[in-house]
């Protein structure tokens, strides 16, 4: 398949025509050409951080209108439904998504629940923690936002993010209004 439009290419900033050839729903090459054209093409929107749930809306039916606004990604959080439902929401989760055209990169959310004061229907605990983190479909520690836990240690969180550390999977801060010595050893 072959398509002609205007390259925005960012990394060069600059804007310029070419014709795109496509296989197997893949780029192939991109080769400049010199034309007049009307349409542009330019690289997607990743979504850095995101709770789906929040958008009241299912993974697929989500990914149905941010792609109309040129996301093609998320990094995704599923704290939310993981608070309710536990590994049983994630699982719902990334199970929505597959067979789409859109990627939704989830993390295992290691303060469910949030605080002790919490009522819930889930904890995750270290175990639960470790099964999420040793799965192919997890690929980071989600927003660590126990951090009054992390500057003193707390055993449970510090394993958690130890976890992460051993399956080399990157750990997600959350540390709103830290300060100095604080934010550091945070």
């Amino acid at each position: 398949m072959l398509f002609e439009a205007k390259l925005v290419d960012i990394e060069n900033k600059e804007i310029y025509p070419v014709k795109v050839t496509i296989k197997d729903k893949r780029i192939a090459s991109i080769e400049k050409i010199d034309k007049f054209l009307h349409t542009y093409i330019l690289p997607g929107f990743i979504d850095a951080h995101i709770h789906i749930e929040s958008s009241m809306l299912i993974p697929s039916r989500f990914a149905q209108v941010a792609v109309t606004h040129g996301t093609v990604a998320t990094v995704s959080d599923p704290h939310e439904i993981t608070n309710v439902l536990g590994i049983d929401g994630v699982d719902f989760m990334i199970e929505n998504i597959k067979g789409i055209d859109f990627k939704i990169f989830y993390g295992a959310s290691p303060c469910v629940p949030a605080t002790e004061f919490e009522t819930n229907g889930a904890k995750l605990g270290v175990q639960e923690i470790d099964e999420l983190l040793q799965r192919d479909d997890i690929y980071y520690l989600s927003e660590v936002m126990n951090f009054p836990g992390v500057i003193h240690g707390e055993k449970e969180i510090m394993k958690k993010i130890e976890l992460a550390k051993k399956y080399k999977k990157p750990i997600d801060g959350h540390a709103p209004g830290l300060r100095g010595k604080e934010q550091k050893k945070y």
